[in-house]
């Protein structure tokens, strides 16, 4: 089997690419990659093109190395990864909406962006005019006998951004799910291209709105990899406390909205007040609910307020009190357990497959945690546990989510013991030469990637890569022979990202 090591030394190393290292491959090393993706040496990070070459970032599984193959493309085709590896199907697809690059051998060739509403097709590559008929949209066939087809969205009853679910059932089973997202497509990549870097920045952190630090950090980190810029101390522990509290937010949010699914809105009512708590602190804070343009290349846009500290610390003690009620609640509830409990299973086999991140890995007994690999400044001098569970459930995803409040919170308690005084932010210089910078970050759904290409002052071509890529299939493989009736709590235990996936 390939090693991460054996691909990039049959390839040409590419000069100031930081911190990974990344090589242009042939078509052979290419497929041998794919190959080794297959056999689970490897796993997919991320999959993305250019005008005229493709890039595979990957992670050996033996040894935890990172790095990106590039291939390039002068006839506009590549060989298809998702022939051999099913989680890059979705990434290939996308790749040819945006490119025009035909990822020859691939088993589903249909668009996934791309509607068919385009001024132009290929917006990213040779720009084409777009088809004034767009081709009704081919979902997969399902045979047997008594089948029906129960068709949903993209418009939906609550406040939920837009995604069609196309159920195949048999009586009250689910016999398959099949997704089509790709409403939100904001065209963020390109705006991207050729705008300056704090420009670039603020477009980062409104890729996926719940989000925003996560995002903003993993842009940061890559600007800063590219240049090799040092973030002072103050800058990163406040960093990490603003990530943390975006965890606590959401994951909160989350446990209450899982439990009003199953028809116990008391949760959700106690979850929505200690998330308003905190994002009622972080205001206090740092002058934002959603702490929104203040992680940036080298630093932070402001430091924290005088009072902040206060407030952070009054929303945690908050939690310690009213929390731990309010999971003797969920776990002594028997109507909850019943809905919750071996219900929407991802199994590990699944997970490891998908290299699915977060608590839908997490739940699944897949162990890795960006926070701690590859790892990043602060977290190497703080103390906390990644918890992992292996029933792959709603309840599973559940207590993930608990657990990983616990350890937020004692995050947050040792960046406000160890804040000391000093700056947030030093000066970006222009590039004076081409370089490249990559980074993942550990958000509240798991890890995203970054990779950029910074050519003076200016993003010449950033990627940003959110796990839900990884999960929405994972979504339609959990909810097979469930009933319809509870695809909206294994849809909420998943909690995936439509606009972080239709970039």
């Amino acid at each position: 089997m390939a090693t991460l090591i054996d691909l990039i030394r049959a390839g040409h190393e590419v000069e100031r690419h930081r911190p990974w290292p990344r090589a242009v491959v042939d078509a052979k090393v290419w497929r041998s990659a794919a190959g080794a993706l297959a056999d689970g040496g490897l796993s997919l990070l991320g999959l993305w093109g250019e005008p005229s070459c493709v890039h595979m970032a990957v992670l050996d599984n033996g040894t935890s190395a990172i790095g990106v193959l590039s291939l390039d493309c002068p006839d506009h085709q590549f060989p298809s990864v998702a022939a051999h590896h099913p989680p890059a199907l979705r990434l290939e697809r996308t790749i040819h909406d945006l490119l025009g690059l035909v990822p020859t051998g691939t088993p589903d060739p249909r668009p996934w962006l791309d509607h068919g509403r385009w001024q132009m097709r290929f917006p990213l590559g040779e720009r084409l005019d777009a088809s004034t008929d767009a081709a009704p949209y081919r979902f997969l066939p399902a045979e047997g006998d008594g089948l029906h087809q129960i068709a949903v969205g993209p418009v939906h009853a609550g406040i939920i951004e837009p995604g069609h679910f196309r159920f195949t059932a048999s009586g009250e089973t689910v016999v398959r799910l099949e997704q089509r997202l790709g409403y939100t497509h904001k065209g963020v990549e390109g705006l991207m291209a050729g705008s300056a870097v704090e420009q670039a920045a603020r477009l980062a952190g409104r890729i996926s709105g719940d989000s925003t630090v996560a995002y903003a950090l993993a842009f940061a980190q890559a600007v800063e990899a590219a240049q090799r810029i040092a973030v002072p101390p103050r800058a990163l522990l406040l960093r990490a406390l603003m990530a943390e509290l975006e965890r606590l937010a959401n994951h909160l949010g989350d446990i209450g909205a899982i439990c009003n699914d199953a028809s116990f809105a008391l949760m959700q009512a106690h979850c929505a007040v200690l998330r308003e708590s905190v994002l009622r602190a972080a205001d206090a804070a740092f002058g934002h609910r959603m702490m929104r343009d203040l992680v940036v290349p080298g630093g932070l846009a402001r430091d924290i307020a005088g009072d902040g500290s206060s407030a952070i610390r009054a929303a945690l003690d908050q939690i310690r009190r009213h929390f731990p009620a309010l999971i003797e609640l969920y776990d002594n509830t028997a109507s909850l357990q019943d809905r919750t409990v071996t219900t929407g299973v991802v199994t590990p086999a699944l997970a490891r497959q998908f290299a699915a991140g977060g608590y839908v890995g997490r739940a699944s007994g897949r162990n890795h945690d960006a926070r701690r690999m590859p790892g990043y400044l602060p977290y190497d001098g703080l103390r906390f546990e990644v918890p992992v569970l292996s029933d792959g459930d709603v309840n599973a995803r559940v207590w993930i989510r608990i657990r990983e409040v616990g350890q937020s919170l004692g995050l947050a308690d040792q960046i406000l013991a160890g804040l000391e005084a000093g700056p947030v932010r030093v000066s970006l210089q222009a590039a004076t030469e081409s370089c490249e910078g990559m980074a993942l970050v550990e958000g509240f759904r798991g890890d995203i990637l970054a990779w950029l290409r910074l050519s003076g002052d200016r993003i010449e071509r950033c990627h940003l890569r959110d796990p839900s890529w990884f999960q929405w299939p994972l979504l339609e493989a959990a909810i097979e022979a469930n009933i319809v009736a509870d695809f909206p709590l294994c849809n909420k235990s998943f909690n995936c990202s439509y606009s972080g996936q239709d970039l």
